[in-house]
Formats: C-alpha cells, structure tokens, sequence
C-alpha cells in the first residue's frame, strides 16, 4: 500500500476526485492518446466516443482512494482489472505512460490546489498499484504460456443467428493446434483491423460449455443510438464473418467462472446479451452433473431479442431439476413467459443464505437484482456479477 505519511493526502483526495473526477480522466485521455495513438488499440474507441470509459476510470480512480486502506474491499477489483488486462495485452511498459499523464491529469485539473506532497502522494499510490498489476499480470501471462497481446489464428466452422441482433460464431485452431482451457464464463478478445487502418480489440464471452471440440461466441450487434455510436466491431463481426473466415482471437481470461463442477444448487441471472456466460455454465453443468438443482432466469425485450434459447431447451430436456423463468418486456402470446422486468420475488423459491446466486448483464440490471437479491436476504458474500462494458465499480462508491 502506501506510506504513513501520503495516506492523509489520498483520504483528502476522495470529495476532491468526486467533483472533479471525469475532468480529469478526460483529460488523460486525450492527451495520452494524443502523444501514443498506438495507444488507441487496448481501448474500446467506441465507448471512448460516449464518454463510458473516461467515466469508468474517474470511478477506478475514486474507487482506489476511498478503499485505499480495506484491501479486502479492492482486491475482488484488482482481480477484475488484471484479467482485462492481459486480455487485450497490457505490458509493463505501459504503466509508467499511464502515469505520466494521469498525474499530469490531476495536476492541471486541480491548479493550484494540486500541491507537490499531493501529487507525490499520488505518485505514491499510483507506484504501488502499477507494481501489483505487473506483478499479477506477469504471472498470468507464464500461468497462461502466452506473451503480452499474443493472438492465435481461429478458423470460423459454423454462424448461427440466434436472435435479431445476435450471431453465434463457431471456431477452431487454424493452426491445429488443442484448443485453449477455460472456465464457464471467461471471455476471449477478437482483433479487427477496420477501415483507415485502426486495429481494435473486443471481449466476448464463450458462449458453450468447455470440452468440446471447438469455441463459441455469441456477439450482439451494436446499433446507434440517439446518445451513442453504433458498434464498430460487432457491425463489422456481423457484416462480414461467415465460415471459413479466419479471426485472431486471444487466451480466454476472467474471473467471472461461475462453480460448474460441484453438486450445490446456484441460481444464474441474466439479462439481454449477459445470457452467453450463464449458457456457457449451463451448459457445462448439463455435461458434468445434469441432477444438478439449477435455477436459470433471463430478462429479455421480447422474444425476438431472446438468444440461445435453442441451448436452454436442450438443456431442460437433460437437467430434471433445472428451473427456467424467462421475462419479456413484451410478451405476444408466447407460453410459460413471465410479463415485464426481472423480479426476485417471482423467480422459483431457494436457499437464500446458502446458494451463490451470479448476475449478469447491462449495469441497471445488476443494480436493480443486487438490491433486490440483498432485501431478500442473500448475504452480500453469495452474489457474484459480471457487467459487460467498463464497471463503474458503484458496489465500492
């Protein structure tokens, strides 16, 4: 952690950074993409553009400084950012860049209210998190026999449309060489070079159970918005993958592994695309231990926006003690379909206490089920989420 002596900087740093945080991940940005635009490949440019990821750092920012002395409450998040990370190839290197700028940030958002024993407290900390990453990072890479932004060429076997705005897409080692090992609910990340020659990296979670002979993703198109631009690599995933196209896709990485393997009930919650990790662990469980009490509910628009349904059906017809609850938003006549949001209260009854019950999906759909998971009684230790897009780490805030 840090010293006696800085620790009273960064606790003063906390309502600071509330007001002035997002000025000053802005302005990060733009200047450290300014000076290294080869930078530009690990970042999502997309949520660049509306403003997400910027607002998800000022939080990782406030978040650090608020927690800095509980690292009970940080490590599950270290965790998180380590895993992401070696994803898109985060090497050593980079962190003293990051720095640079980020101090330089807080320098020239604050004025003169940025004094140098602030500052070098910021130093401080921002050393001191930088050098736990790389370790952690470091030892993932050897854990995972790969190097830093090492990709492996996949060759596509089969797409399939699973709903209006989700293909799944089946690969295989181009290089013949085994497939990678992973657990139920990692993702891989998928290099596209797009037009003008920017190259980009995006997570998609495997979507099928490990031990098969090949990988799944399932990847939702992305479509503009009146607030956002539309997504440049699922637009280019959807336009133009199709069988015998070739991707670059990395090692599968996350912490998010739902227990697949063991006896005890769970409960797997997820809404829109955040269905394609929970499948993957599905379908894991109907493999390894089909007697397995399992509640599985989804949220969902309608019908038309419902993917991999095909999945969940099979594996009603091989898991005796698996319980489905599907809601729509809009229901038009379909059968044994719960009308409007997720609601914990009419989701089949469980072990409050003691069964891990995993979330995942857009981020007001993991706030609205934490919340009402937690008035239900599920002690906060037995939740588990996983948001898609930069986490706002508002369980820390």
């Amino acid at each position: 952690m840090i010293s006696a002596a800085s620790r009273p900087y960064i606790d003063a740093s906390v309502p600071v950074l509330r007001e002035h945080g997002l000025a000053i991940t802005t302005l990060f940005y733009k200047n450290m993409l300014g000076e290294h635009p080869e930078l530009t490949r690990l970042f999502n440019m997309g949520n660049q553009a509306r403003g997400a990821q910027q607002q998800s750092l000022a939080s990782a920012v406030f978040a650090y400084a608020a927690n800095i002395g509980t690292p009970e409450a940080l490590g599950p998040v270290v965790k998180r950012i380590v895993h992401k990370h070696v994803s898109v190839g985060i090497r050593a290197e980079h962190y003293p860049i990051v720095g640079r700028h980020l101090l330089a940030a807080i320098s020239a958002t604050l004025g003169e209210a940025a004094t140098k024993p602030l500052i070098d407290a910021w130093a401080e900390a921002y050393n001191s998190l930088a050098n736990l990453l790389i370790s952690a990072e470091a030892e993932m890479y050897s854990t995972a026999g790969v190097e830093p932004g090492e990709t492996r060429p996949m060759r596509v076997t089969e797409v399939t449309r699973e709903s209006d705005n989700v293909l799944s897409i089946r690969f295989v080692p181009a290089d013949d060489k085994p497939l990678p090992p992973f657990q139920a609910g990692q993702y891989v990340s998928v290099a596209v070079d797009l037009p003008g020659g920017r190259h980009q990296l995006r997570q998609y979670s495997l979507s099928d159970a490990a031990g098969k002979d090949s990988l799944r993703i399932s990847v939702k198109r992305e479509d503009a918005q009146e607030a956002t631009p539309a997504g440049e690599v699922s637009n280019w995933i959807h336009a133009n993958v199709q069988p015998g196209s070739v991707l670059q896709v990395t090692h599968p990485f996350g912490e998010f592994t739902p227990d697949t393997e063991s006896d005890t009930p769970i409960v797997l919650l997820s809404a829109g695309v955040g269905i394609t990790p929970m499948v993957s662990a599905l379908n894991r469980i109907a493999l390894v231990n089909p007697q397995r009490q399992v509640i599985f509910a989804h949220a969902a628009r309608d019908a038309r926006h419902h993917a991999l349904q095909s999945d969940v059906a099979a594996a009603q017809a091989a898991m005796p003690n698996l319980h489905v609850a599907t809601f729509y938003e809009e229901v038009n006549g379909e059968a044994g379909v719960l009308a409007g949001r997720m609601d914990v209260a009419r989701l089949p009854a469980w072990d409050r206490e003691g069964t891990d019950v995993w979330i995942c999906g857009p981020l007001k759909f993991m706030q609205a089920q934490w919340l009402a998971l937690l008035d239900a009684g599920v002690p906060p230790a037995r939740l588990h989420r996983e948001v898609f897009g930069p986490e706002l780490l508002d369980h820390l805030l």
